[in-house]
Parts: C-alpha cells; structure tokens; sequence
C-alpha cells in the first residue's frame, strides 16, 4: 500500500543524527552548520525530491545573536582602541621595531655612551681619576661580570650536551668541517693583513712621533709553544676554570754576567706559575672527551647527558633575561672607555697610519671575505644572517672579549638565525678558543709594521715565517682582553725583533682590540651558519633515524624553555 512515509523519515531523522547525516551526503546536500534547533529531512514519495528544513528555537537564536553581537562589538572597540594608538605608525614600521628592538636599543646604547663619555670627558679641565672613571662604568662592569659568570656553565654544558647527541660519524664530520674552516679563514687573514700592511707601508722608517707604553714580558718561543699543550690538559680541572699555566724564564743577575753581556734566552733560568685567566683551552678539551664518551654509552650515559642539557637551556634562560639589560651596560662601558682614553691625538700621528691598516683589513675580513665564503658555500645571501648577529657583534666590540660574548652569540644563532642548536653549541665553544681571524691579522700587521719602524727590510722568507707564527699565535690567543699582546711577543721573536718593540703600539692596542674581538666573534658566527648548512642533510636523516619520522626543528625545541621564561 502506497502513501506518504515522509513522518517516518522525518521521525528517524530526528532520533538518529547520524543517520541523518549520512543521507544528507549519499543525496549531495550541503552541510548545514550547527544549530540549537532541530533539522528535519523530508523525503515525498510523490515526486522523489528531497527537502531540509532547520527550526532554531527563539532562545538559541537569541543567544547565538547576542553571543555575535557581543564579540563583533568586543572586537571593534579592540580595533578602535588600537587603530587609534598606532595610527601614525605604518604596519610595516611597528614590525620592524618590534622585531628589531633589541638591535635598536643596543645600538643607542653604544652611541649614548659615547655622547655622554665626551660630555663628561670635556665637562672639566683636569683628567678624571681612575676612581671617577670606575664610577661610572660600575653598571656596565655588573653587567660584564654577569656575563662571564654564564662562560664556564654555558661552554661545558653545551659541548658535552651537543656532542653527546650525535653520533661519532656526524660529530667527526662536524668537527673537520669547523677546523677546516678556521684554519682557513685565520691563513686569509694573515696574508690579506701582509698585503695591506706592506701596500699601505705605515711604517716610515722611525719611531718619531709614536710614545712607548707599557713594557714588554721576557718570553721563549718553543715556551709559548709547549704551554698551548699543557693547558690543552689541564692537572687540576677546578683550576682552570679560574688559572692558566705559562712558563716564565729568568732573567740572569748583572752581577752573574761575564763582560756585561746577557746570555740567550735558552740558557736562562726556567720556573713556572698559574695566571688569573680562564684555561678556556683545558675546559673545551675536556668537555670535548665527555661528550665523546656519552656518545659511546648509550642508555648508561642518558642520566649525565640530560643533566648537561638541562644545564645548557637553564643557562640559555639566564642569557635571554640578561641579554635585555645588555644596552644599559654597554652605554655605560663605552662611556667609562670614550673617558679613559688617553689622547684623541695618538690616532692623528704614525700610529693613526697603523690604526687604520689594521681596521681596514679588519673590516675587508670581516664583511667581504666571510661572507663571501659563506655564499660560496651555502648559495644563500648573508646579509639578513649578519644583521641577525648585530647584538653579539656590539656585545664584542663593547667587552673586547669573544669568551665573555658566547651567551650572546649563541641566542643570536639559535633564536634569530634558527640554527641547529647541536652545531651552535659544539662549534662555539671551539671558535672561541682557536679561531681568532682578528687577531692573527692584527699580529702580522703589527709585527711588518713594527719592522718597518725599525727600518728592517724583511725577506720573502721572513713573511712566510710571520704569517706561520701569526697563525700559530692566534689559535692559542685567549678569548680574554688583550691577550694577543702575549703572542705577540712570539711572531717578534721569529723576525728578530726585541719584545720591548711591543710598547710601541700598546697606546692604541685598547681600542684596536675590541675590533678584531668583534670580527673574532663574526668568524663564529659565520662558521657555525656554514657548518649548519653543510650538515643539515645528516642533522635531519640523524632525527629520522631516531624517531622514525622527521621531528620538529631542533632548535625550537631547544629554545622552548627560553621562550616561556618571555611569557
């Protein structure tokens, strides 16, 4: 018997939804959105045509409407309030400070330290006192202090937390490939220092017009040399994380001499002593081991290997929060620096000439050179990689220390620049102990121009012989102020110069040492950019392997902890 059915199909509808929803898509119907009311499908045997019909009760309409009114109104007055605030600003505008506030206020950091250390500097005719002076750069002395403090925890940590991830294939792999680049990038340093300084010829022939500074330490050349071992391997690890072994030769008594005449060097009276200096050699070296041996542990050494990681990101916590003072600290670094100068009229005379050379050849290394290999190497342009750093390289200039600046260096990569937090923190540590392009240029620099002074005519030999010791010197320069005065002493020896020819750059070496530390911290940075790119291809097959699956970035991952402590 025929009739209408549409109650039933109605009925059922109502009763089983999913029933329902299956035949609203067999009958190619559009999805209706979800209602507080009841949807009814009614089918007409008669003519075989499906209709929907949906009743929302008043209440729900009532609600959804106020529940929509309320929102849109919530809304615009969001948008009111804030197209009323950044009205002025353009879009674009507001996101670039945004994105680049730290930048900005470090940099009106550096250039207001100079604004106020030349207003107090001429506010008065006599010279300020070295008590006045550290007034005034006490903030800025907190703030360094605070960053060395993070040095030993931070390079430890990251070493053995990065090598001992990674398998010993991929950490050999990563390992040459940092070497190899520091050691090239230190040789195309020396021999662009060479061509500068022997093309420019700063030197004239005299020491008139250059004032001697400071004094020069007795030193031995195979001394220097056989300290950089020792301290690779230190005897005592807590002593290094606060002394440095060196070597020191006695000089003979006059009364001892025979006819007035001091024998060599190698015959003089040896004894030994610890400097107050970070062994950041000894530390590397054996965070370096430790790593290496987690690696080979497995399942026993995950207990050790999450505490250095845990150490690491915690330190990464502390670094985000005192990167956000680092501009009040530097204004008053510069400030108490632009005071203490000595005489603006050092950099006029021969030594102006000097100062420039190796400035010169500092910046050519630094922003043509290294970036140059870095888009050889990787096809990608450096400009937004350089400008990502800008924070680590004025954190250089203003501490002239490339250890003191790691904590800056390595948020700069990891959180800007998004490199892989595993080679960040194996390269790093390794850049701030061997690779210093800066100061291996400055020393061959230094040494010709000092010879030239004398008025040496140097031969080829005696060039090879400067950029060997040059590079030789900077590796085992460390990462601490004006420590590449001590090497310094070595590459002289090599050319026969006296070491008491040092003091004849010592007025000027303040300055020119904050400029190749910044240029030092600029070769890591590269490095550690180019290293990532030339092992993305392992990182990535390592995390498949690990998990099965290709996992979130690294350094996200690495960096979550840091970005909750912003919240």
């Amino acid at each position: 018997m025929r009739g209408d059915f549409s109650w039933l199909i109605s009925k059922s509808r109502t009763d089983n939804p999913t029933l329902a929803s299956k035949k609203v898509r067999e009958t190619s119907l559009p999805r209706q959105p979800r209602s507080s009311g009841q949807q009814t499908v009614v089918w007409s045997p008669s003519d075989g045509r499906t209709t929907t019909t949906t009743t929302t009760t008043a209440a729900a309409a009532a609600a959804v409407s106020s529940t929509t009114t309320t929102t849109n109104a919530s809304n615009n007055t969001s948008s009111n309030i804030m197209s009323r605030k950044f009205s002025c600003i353009p879009k674009s505008l507001r996101d670039a400070i945004h994105n680049n506030l730290l930048p900005i206020l470090t940099v009106s950091g550096v250039s207001g330290g100079v604004i106020l250390g030349l207003i107090l500097r001429y506010s008065r005719d006599e010279p300020w006192t070295k008590r006045e002076v550290m007034y005034v750069g006490y903030i800025g002395e907190l703030f360094l202090r605070a960053l060395k403090a993070l040095i030993i925890p931070l390079i430890v940590s990251s070493l053995v937390s990065a090598i001992g991830s990674l398998d010993l294939s991929l950490s050999k792999k990563i390992g040459l490939r940092a070497v190899a680049y520091y050691m090239t990038t230190t040789v195309l340093a020396v021999i662009l220092g060479i061509i500068l300084v022997v093309s420019i010829h700063p030197g004239k022939g005299s020491d008139e017009g250059i004032t001697k500074a400071g004094e020069a330490r007795s030193v031995y050349t195979p001394d220097l040399l056989m300290d950089l071992p020792r301290n690779f391997f230190p005897s005592n690890l807590i002593q290094a994380c606060f002394e440095t072994y060196k070597t020191v030769i006695i000089e003979p008594n006059l009364e001892d001499l025979v006819n007035d005449t001091l024998p060599p060097k190698s015959e003089w009276d040896i004894s030994s002593e610890h400097t107050r200096a970070l062994n950041i050699m000894g530390l590397v070296s054996f965070a370096t081991f430790l790593g290496l041996a987690l690696s080979t542990l497995d399942a026993r050494g995950k207990p050790l290997l999450n505490f250095f990681q845990s150490l690491s990101d915690a330190s990464m916590v502390i670094t985000s929060w005192l990167i956000w003072i680092s501009p009040v600290g530097i204004l008053f670094l510069v400030a108490s620096m632009m005071i203490e100068m000595k005489d603006f009229n050092v950099m006029l005379g021969q030594l102006g000439m000097y100062f420039c050379t190796v400035v010169l050849g500092i910046f050519l290394h630094g922003f043509i050179v290294l970036p140059s290999l870095y888009t050889v190497f990787t096809r990608k342009l450096p400009f937004r990689f350089l400008a990502n750093m800008t924070q680590a390289y004025i954190t250089a200039f203003a501490t002239a220390s490339s250890s003191g600046t790691l904590p800056v260096t390595f948020q700069c990569l990891e959180e800007k620049n998004k490199i892989d937090p595993r080679v960040t923190r194996f390269v790093i540590p390794i850049g701030a102990t061997i690779n210093m392009d800066g100061t291996a240029l400055y020393e061959a620099v230094a040494a010709i121009f000092i010879a030239q002074v004398r008025g040496m005519a140097l031969t080829i030999g005696q060039v090879v012989a400067i950029s060997i010791t040059a590079t030789a010197a900077a590796i085992g320069a460390a990462g601490i102020p004006q420590a590449g005065l001590v090497t310094m002493v070595m590459v002289l020896d090599v050319v026969g110069l006296p070491a008491e020819d040092m003091t004849l750059i010592i007025a000027v070496d303040w300055l020119l040492d904050r400029f190749r530390t910044m240029i030092n911290v600029l070769g890591d940075s590269i490095g550690a950019g180019l290293v990532y790119e030339l092992s993305k291809k392992e990182l990535e097959q390592m995390n498949i392997n690990a998990n099965g699956d290709v996992e979130r970035p690294s350094n996200e991952i690495a960096m979550d902890a840091v970005e909750s402590s912003k919240m």
